[in-house]
This record gives C-alpha cells, structure tokens and sequence, in this order.
C-alpha cells in the first residue's frame, strides 16, 4: 500500500518523529503543557478535598502533512 495514495495514515499527539516520517504524518496536536498544568492543580485539589474528578474537553488542532 502507498501512502497517502491507497491509505490515508493518522497519527495523535504530534510527536516529532511523524514530522520525520515519509510521508510526514498527518496528526491531531493537543496542548500538552496546558493540560500538565490542569491535570497537577486538579490533583492537588482532589489531595486537599476541594475538588471531585471532572471531566474536561480540551481543543485540539488537525496538523496535515502528506499522509493524508
């Protein structure tokens, strides 16, 4: 199969390695710092008592390359 002439290919997360790729790959980018921060105060209010687990939708950025 021929990339992206038979199969589209996807990857997640936009690591470096898929910038690399041949064909560069396609990927959903999110915002991983953002989320460190979100998820480490929530967790200290969860130690503290002051909050529950939620659940949170972060955006997410579609970054095409020649994959797809």
């Amino acid at each position: 199969r021929r990339v992206p002439a038979d199969v589209a290919v996807i990857g997640f997360d936009d690591l470096p390695l898929g910038r690399r790729t041949d064909p560069p790959l396609t990927t959903v980018r999110q915002p991983i710092e953002e989320m460190g921060v979100w998820m480490t105060r929530e967790l200290l209010a969860m130690i503290n008592g002051a909050a529950s687990p939620r659940r949170v939708i972060v955006d997410t950025d579609l970054v095409v390359r020649k994959s797809t």
